[in-house]
């Protein structure tokens, strides 16, 4: 059995260019992805980057503080995360500060001017019939008697042309035709505040039909009249629209349409919330030529929810035949309807592009938060204080570098070749992942990530002074230098196991209980710890194995680092005769 493995042994030490070859392909591989992709550079976080950090405060609703609870508030910021990484946002953090603010911060680059809007408007998200709506400032679409003529998926007077649609998923757009007459707004707004009648109501007093409607009358025109005067191209005005309004009432609205003019809506009480959308997502339909569309799933109770009211608007007439997907008070959809929906989904089609498309998915999916939250402050970060601090970072990473340098071309002398070189290697690979993994994982390099980066130089050059160390301890017991590499490296390979496992272990607790920007710091090194490894096995033992066969080295030069004077070698112990003992002459 001894035979065998010593041919395998052999075999193994004659052809190391196998593993400097491998690795070799690995980096051409990894350098060529990242030029192909066009991400030559690593993502920056918010501190060396540069972006904005919002502030978020949770306000309990009608005095209910009890809802602001660490279930809720965990909620919403897992929501929040979602919301912001569906639009890809790398490196976003969101996490909360005391009992009830949410810290977002949002690195600059693609897409994030999206997320700011998207994070900012943080109420819950309600599906609310329209009444009336006019472009602000221009012509009104509802009439006292408006005609039934036009189809009820058209587009409103004033409006902004190819009105979204909703209908159910996969099925062709029907055409209906309208069997009862649009209500004017205070009819409209009457009938809603009207209490209906239930099993349960029998045998209760009821309300005298002239309060109640004398009541409804009185709100309907106040609303209308608030609706009269309503300018949605004023931001103040637009911020206190809707402010206070419960979701069982009308309610004002704005929002723009799709060629960015400024929409005001009366809109009636919240038939299905947020919470019933399961979940939405944009697609291409390239089929029916469609374009980008959003297809929604309901919940079993959103589904005849909104299978009810899909079918009481179907009867009217534009723009009462819309439902508004209304988010902090803003209108961000109003597709029209031409039948009941009650399929249990449904797609919205319209004048949509991929972004477009997008963000309304993202809103249905992500939009509904279990509180309500204001936003505290919004403040731009500027890159130039983390340029600095990572300036300083990378000075001392330098500074260390060059010390740990210079001690191995003291201590080892040529062995620093080797050394160097698969830092070197490490350096490569380290850069070319993080270039990579931007895009691929949304990995983005803060200050703490930088930090990781520079403990792993400690940690790559104790893994060579192991090895060189074991096959110095080897020429000390008096073997050339093939023989030493051999026989080092098994107890060396063990070691450096052992102590990369426990920097992995150490690194990956860290990025699992931990959040923000220490994850970043958890990440890179043990990334860099998996580097290591990879660097050790397959690039510095090859490596040695090959510079062992040049004279310079096997011979011991004394700039080797291998001098087997220098080094105090001793002659075999086995080669060693031990004089033999004295005998007592009494025993003889």
């Amino acid at each position: 059995m001894a035979t065998p493995k010593k041919g395998r042994s052999a075999s193994a030490q004659s052809k190391p260019g196998r593993s400097l070859a491998l690795i070799l392909i690995a980096l051409v591989a990894l350098t060529g992805g990242m030029f192909a992709s066009g991400h030559t550079k690593p993502r920056l976080g918010i501190d060396l980057a540069g972006g904005t950090s919002i502030t978020l405060r949770a306000v309990p609703e009608a005095g209910n503080e009890a809802a602001i609870n660490k279930t809720n508030m965990d909620t919403a910021v897992s929501i929040m995360e979602r919301r912001v990484n569906g639009l890809g946002v790398s490196e976003a953090e969101v996490q909360t500060q005391g009992d009830r603010n949410i810290v977002v911060n949002i690195p600059k680059g693609t897409n994030s001017e999206q997320a700011r809007k998207q994070v900012g408007t943080t109420a819950k998200l309600y599906f609310r019939p329209v009444l009336a709506t006019e472009v602000s400032g221009g012509k009104g679409t509802a009439s006292p008697s408006p005609s039934p003529t036009g189809s009820p998926s058209g587009t409103p007077s004033g409006g902004a042309g190819d009105k979204p649609e909703a209908t159910d998923k996969g099925s062709a757009s029907p055409s209906a035709t309208p069997t009862t007459q649009g209500r004017a707004v205070t009819d409209a707004l009457k009938a809603d505040a009207t209490p209906s009648a239930s099993a349960s109501d029998k045998g209760k007093a009821s309300p005298s039909p002239s309060a109640s409607g004398g009541s409804a009358e009185a709100d309907a025109s106040a609303l209308q009249a608030k609706y009269a005067k309503l300018d949605c191209t004023d931001g103040k005005t637009r911020s206190t629209v809707g402010d206070g309004v419960k979701a069982s009432e009308p309610t004002l609205a704005c929002g723009k349409n799709s060629q960015g003019q400024w929409q005001k809506y009366v809109l009636g009480p919240a038939k299905v919330d947020g919470t019933d959308v399961d979940k939405a997502q944009a697609t291409l339909d390239t089929q029916r030529g469609a374009g980008w569309t959003v297809q929604m799933d309901f919940t079993d109770g959103g589904a005849k929810k909104f299978g009810d009211i899909t079918g009481e608007l179907a009867q009217n007439q534009p723009p009462q035949n819309q439902f508004a997907i209304v988010l902090d008070g803003d209108v961000v959809s109003d597709p029209s309807v031409k039948e009941a929906l009650t399929s249990g989904n449904a797609e919205i089609s319209g004048n949509f592009n991929q972004q477009s498309a997008q963000e309304l998915s993202n809103m249905l999916s992500y939009g509904a938060l279990p509180l309500t939250f204001k936003v505290d402050s919004m403040t731009t970060v500027t890159a130039a204080l983390g340029g600095d601090q990572l300036q300083a970072g990378l000075i001392a990473g330098a500074i260390g570098l060059a010390l740990v340098v210079i001690y191995l071309l003291v201590y080892y002398r040529g062995l620093s070749f080797i050394a160097i070189l698969s830092l070197l290697v490490s350096a490569a690979l380290t850069y070319t992942l993080m270039a990579l993994l931007g895009p691929a994982i949304g990995f983005a390099l803060n200050l703490p990530a930088v930090c990781g980066a520079i403990v792993a130089i400690g940690i790559t050059a104790d893994s060579f002074i192991v090895f060189f160390e074991r096959v110095r301890d080897e020429i000390r017991e008096g073997r050339t230098l093939r023989p030493a590499v051999e026989r080092a490296w098994p107890r060396a390979r063990r070691t450096i196991l052992v102590s990369d496992f426990v920097s992995f272990l150490a690194a990956a607790v860290l990025f699992i209980v931990t959040v923000g920007k220490v994850r970043g710091f958890a990440f890179t090194l043990g990334l860099t710890t998996l580097l290591d490894v990879v660097v050790v096995f397959l690039f510095t033992k090859p490596l040695l194995t090959l510079m062992a066969r040049r004279k310079f080295f096997a011979s011991g030069h004394k700039w080797s680092g291998l001098d087997p004077k220098s080094l105090g070698a001793q002659p075999p112990l086995r080669r060693t005769r031990r004089p033999a003992a004295p005998v007592d002459p009494k025993e003889a």
